[in-house]
């Protein structure tokens, strides 16, 4: 059914391109001619040689600057006509000059060459008249003799002559009957080629161990270049048949537009294999932004590809591809300056992938957002903040903001004040400090070469005393889990020693309560006597804290 449904497609776009060369065929309806441009010349040339009612060869002839008879000159002018013919010089009539005055830019005389590819057959003016050159027409007889010894003109002398029956549009018997045997063999061969071209690579790689490489990516890729290679075939065959220029003509640029399609398919799919390896290089690093930029890569090359491919394409309809980018530059030029915040964003795009200021999960603050990098992209980065919104800030000013990467950290600040009562002994606080620095030193994920814990100040209702840390998390969760586990520690300390942990409170003092003691202190040292005590006291901390004398 596949094969059937191939068949008719074929020969539905064999029809139109019949129906289209029937179009392109000169105006034979007048029987008039003029040798007044190049256009007329080259026009009443091959007009009045084609195979109809309006066939002349007197009249075709007397385009060629030649002296002679009359029968030598038509018998040349149907040489030349075979010679392009043979030679699939297609003349598209719209493309040849009309002015009667045309000058050639190169040599800057009365000279016209209708084909790049073959300079050996041109026109020059004479007079008020356009002919084909004295030098165009003495070689027409050894370029004929050529076309003579070839082997397709031995082919066709060998069709009986029932072969050479007209059918359609000048298509004979023989040349219907070739392209349709030739669309089954190529149908036949690309099935062979496919087979043949999955089969021997796919082999080949299972054999080292890239079964999936095999079976994902270049299985694909076997149908497109067994397409390439029917198209190059039919390319090469096609000519045999010689049939008329202007189907001929179509036939092969259809197929020529095919092998490029073709070609373009082949490098597509390769990007998915490109792109294979890169995710795999992308997995071995510890950068999570190279994740983000395989698939940028992967769009960006798959965007190039198609670009390119259309040029290409463009390029076989004998469009002029240079022309064409130079006026998208110029468009371009313009683009840019309407489009110029857009590029910014791609600049920044590229900044941001070369400086790598941070990677997907990162902990980033700056003055207009705080979040964790969630995507990366051409025009701008998504950032999903505390709240569960997502951020969207163009990449352009992105760059040029002063980003704080919090998830770039080696060590995450931990500061925090234990406020104990104020009931809790002096000596008991310097056990609980003691005791808090051995927690940390024992910690798995704290830094042991800096940190400070000290009675720190004194609160409205607590000894405040000082933990100023930091732990080894790579992320925020590890960060927390350690903070967790570290303030257990420090309750379980705590706990073991008695000490109560203040809260605020107020106390309430009546002075005067009958029946009771005054509340108020009793300051019973004499003045000589706190000057004893005073000198006791400094005399120990001396001794504890020697200093400089």
């Amino acid at each position: 059914m596949h094969r059937f449904k191939s068949i008719l497609s074929f020969l539905f776009i064999a029809l139109n391109t019949l129906l289209l060369a029937k179009t392109i065929e000169f105006d034979l309806s007048v029987n008039e001619y003029s040798l007044a441009s190049p256009r007329h010349t080259v026009w009443t040339h091959l007009s009045y040689l084609q195979n109809n009612e309006y066939r002349n060869e007197s009249i075709a002839a007397k385009t060629l600057s030649f002296v002679g008879s009359e029968s030598q000159k038509a018998k040349l002018s149907v040489y030349l006509k075979d010679i392009l013919d043979f030679n699939d010089l297609f003349i598209i009539q719209d493309h040849l000059p009309d002015n009667p005055s045309y000058i050639d830019t190169i040599t800057n005389k009365a000279i016209f060459t209708p084909f790049e590819k073959f300079p050996a057959i041109y026109l020059i003016k004479k007079g008020n008249k356009w002919l084909y050159s004295p030098e165009t027409v003495g070689q027409i007889i050894a370029l004929h003799q050529d076309i003579e010894s070839s082997w397709q003109t031995k082919l066709m002398r060998a069709i009986p002559d029932i072969g050479h029956k007209t059918l359609i549009f000048g298509v004979e018997l023989w040349q219907l009957f070739g392209l349709l045997v030739l669309i089954l063999l190529s149908i036949v061969f690309k099935k062979i080629f496919t087979w043949i071209v999955s089969r021997f690579i796919s082999h080949y790689l299972v054999r080292f161990g890239r079964e999936e490489i095999a079976q994902q990516f270049i299985v694909p890729v076997a149908k497109p270049i067994s397409l390439i290679l029917i198209a190059l075939c039919v390319i090469n065959i096609l000519p045999a048949f010689n049939i008329p220029i202007q189907i001929n003509h179509y036939l092969l640029l259809g197929t020529k537009v095919f092998a490029s399609i073709a070609v373009v398919m082949v490098f597509y799919k390769l990007v998915d294999l490109v792109n294979y390896f890169l995710a795999r290089f992308a997995e071995k690093t510890e950068s999570t932004l190279d994740d983000q930029l395989v698939p940028l890569v992967n769009k960006s090359l798959k965007i190039f590809i198609a670009i390119a491919g259309s040029l290409i394409v463009l390029q076989n309809f004998n469009v002029n591809v240079t022309a064409l980018l130079a006026g998208l530059s110029i468009g371009g030029l313009a683009f840019a300056l309407a489009a110029q915040d857009t590029i910014k964003n791609l600049f920044g795009s590229i900044m941001i992938f070369i400086d790598r200021p941070f990677q997907i999960g990162d902990w980033v603050v700056s003055a207009d957002f705080e979040g964790v990098i969630e995507e990366v992209g051409f025009r701008s980065t998504r950032v999903r903040t505390f709240a569960n919104s997502l951020v969207s800030i163009p990449n352009g000013k992105l760059a040029d903001q002063t980003i704080d990467n919090m998830g770039r950290r080696v060590f995450r600040r931990y500061n925090t004040s234990l406020g104990l009562t104020y009931d809790t002994p002096v000596e008991l606080i310097e056990t609980y400090v003691k005791g808090l620095k051995e927690i940390v030193k024992l910690h798995p994920h704290t830094r042991k070469d800096y940190y400070e814990i000290h009675f720190h100040s004194y609160g409205d209702f607590s000894l405040n005393i000082l933990v100023y840390i930091f732990f080894e998390a790579p992320d925020w969760s590890e960060e927390l889990v350690a903070r967790h586990e570290f303030n257990l520690e420090t309750k379980k300390l705590a706990e073991a020693l008695g000490i109560n942990f203040a809260f605020p409170t107020q106390t309430i003092q009546i002075e005067q309560f009958p029946g009771q003691e005054s509340l108020s202190p009793d300051y019973k040292l004499k003045p000589q006597d706190q000057e004893e005590e005073l000198k006791k006291y400094l005399a120990g901390f001396k001794e504890k804290y020697p200093g400089k004398s």
